[in-house]
């Protein structure tokens, strides 16, 4: 039995599935508990593993997500902290960090500043620094002694150099490292109805990991249902 530790990109993870599998729903309707997802993904790739190779089995889970600012958006930054602290309490490791702003500047190129005193910002804000958070964090759980398996969930792109370099270090030190696969919503109806089917993260050729493509099924039981006002 593997013991797997899985990092969550969390609003790739959740954007995803809403592109994926309800398109025309508000994001919030699609939002993912990370310990649910998690559970049920490592289930999934157990049932799909040929006999005589290993079973997983989830120990650490850790999600990276942006926070909106109190001043810009105060209750999706109460929403957001609600949820970080259920996650939690159910089993989940969160890290939350603030999302980045552009503002508004005057023609001296000053911030312009509203009546109480605060920036104001323009545009939708932006995470920063998620994706680096998530690759350290692969790299630190693969030289965990308790750990064999380091499962990434996202579909970004510029997480593929961490997947090469843990191929990489587990082919030079097998004893030593962890080894790596992936987790990734996949609708197989929606290829070919010319919807967004999703799809894996793979690594850099000619190297290959194992990717568990996670359906709707999967999807329904990651939701996190509970009500947030």
């Amino acid at each position: 039995m593997l013991r797997a530790s899985m990092v969550v990109d969390y609003q790739n993870v959740h954007l995803t599935a809403r592109d994926v599998f309800d398109p025309r729903g508000a994001s919030h309707h699609s939002l993912i508990h990370p310990m649910q997802f998690a559970r049920r993904a490592v289930v999934e790739r157990n049932d799909r593993q040929r006999e005589g190779f290993p079973h997983a089995e989830l120990t650490r889970v850790t999600a990276f997500r942006g926070l909106p600012h109190v001043d810009h958006d105060w209750e999706q930054h109460r929403r957001c902290l609600d949820q970080a602290s259920r996650w939690r309490r159910d089993g989940a490791t969160v890290e939350l960090r603030d999302l980045k702003y552009r503002y508004e500047r005057g023609a001296d190129g000053r911030e312009i500043r509203d009546v109480h005193g605060r920036k104001v910002p323009i545009g939708r804000p932006q995470e920063k620094g998620i994706d680096v958070l998530c690759a350290l964090a692969c790299l630190n759980e693969s030289e965990r002694p308790d750990v064999d398996l380091v499962i990434l969930a996202s579909r970004d792109t510029d997480l593929v150099p961490v997947l090469d370099e843990l191929y990489d270090r587990r082919g030079r030190e097998p004893q030593r490292f962890a080894r790596v696969e992936t987790v990734a919503w996949y609708d197989r109806e929606a290829r070919r109805t010319g919807g967004i089917a999703g799809g894996p993260l793979v690594p850099t050729a000619p190297r290959r990991i194992w990717n568990t493509n996670l359906g709707r099924a999967c999807y329904e039981a990651s939701i996190d249902r509970a009500g947030y006002p």
